[in-house]
């Protein structure tokens, strides 16, 4: 079952377009991760996704329909797009009282909610306007998870949040995915979608440049290798005629067979110090690859 489709969204501004033809599902059980770099599109294509913004071509739908034809949404699907958008002269409480009034949900969820993502008595009861950022994440996060839905929609949820509200909530994500829920998450802290993520999507200016499974998506970054001495492998491996591009801490990328690269090593007399598939920085050198030509900002690792 496709939980989450979206089939040719494309959103235009003007001349300008912002979402270009981007098709991707979303399977139930699974955390897919959407990567890019800021302005690639992401938060644009979440925002059509749950109505927020229509498509100029194309369309998205969320458990078989569109999101707006979904009855009372926030009991199926949980949404957190900008944690800054909340009542400012609302309590976190009330916040979620609120909502959870309009929902038909008991007091006591409320309770719960605030629970979970650990904002005592004293915070609930302070103004969202004197909240800290992370502390608004956690409220949002509070609210998508408000009407127990089987879908969550986040947007850079991460924000913010100090690296023990990081790990929380990679925690809370992998058991709601376990549990058979369906979780889309946007992020440029790519370390934390390493992590995570089940599926990879990743777009730059506007289309997707690559999809599929993170472990078949880590495999296309080949092989890394290191020597004692990296300018006298770099010579090496060019007389070879292996293709290759350099790490910033040192050593090389390739996509080279493991084989080839040990024996243009061994005839230049090259002490390798390590020879293995790109695993750590797979992603960070991926998603650069990737999305170079639309890199605005520094990807956080």
């Amino acid at each position: 079952m496709r939980v989450i489709t979206l089939d040719g969204l494309t959103k235009r501004y003007g001349a300008y377009t912002a979402v270009d033809d981007v098709s991707f599902t979303v399977e139930p059980g699974n955390v897919t991760g959407y990567l890019g770099p800021n302005g690639a599109g992401k938060s644009t294509s979440m925002r059509m996704i749950v109505g927020l913004t229509p498509p100029t071509a194309g369309h998205a739908t969320v458990l078989g329909r569109p999101y707006k034809e979904i009855p009372n949404p926030g009991l199926h699907v949980g949404v957190l797009l900008d944690a800054s958008a909340q009542h400012n002269g609302r309590t976190g409480r009330e916040v979620l009282a609120l909502s959870a009034m309009l929902m038909g949900l008991p007091t006591k969820r409320v309770d719960a909610m605030l629970e979970m993502v650990g904002l005592n008595a004293a915070e609930s009861k302070r103004r969202v306007g004197n909240y800290s950022l992370g502390m608004r994440q956690r409220l949002g996060i509070a609210h998508a998870l408000l009407g127990d839905p089987e879908v969550l929609i986040l947007d850079e949820p991460a924000n913010g949040l100090d690296p023990a509200g990081i790990h929380w909530m990679r925690g809370l994500l992998r058991d709601f995915a376990n549990r058979g829920g369906t979780v889309l998450l946007s992020s440029h802290l790519l370390h934390e979608i390493e992590v995570i993520a089940d599926e990879l999507v990743v777009i730059g200016r506007g289309k997707i440049v690559a999809q599929g499974s993170k472990e078949s998506l880590l495999e296309s970054s080949g092989m890394f290798v290191r020597a004692l001495d990296d300018e006298q492998l770099a010579g090496a491996l060019s007389n070879a005629g292996i293709e290759f591009t350099r790490v910033a801490k040192g050593g090389f990328n390739t996509h080279a067979g493991a084989e080839d690269v040990g024996r243009a090593a061994a005839g230049a007399g090259v002490v390798l110090l390590e020879l293995r598939t790109a695993d750590g920085a797979g992603l960070e050198d991926m998603f650069l690859t990737l999305t170079a030509d639309d890199a605005r900002e520094a990807v956080t690792t």
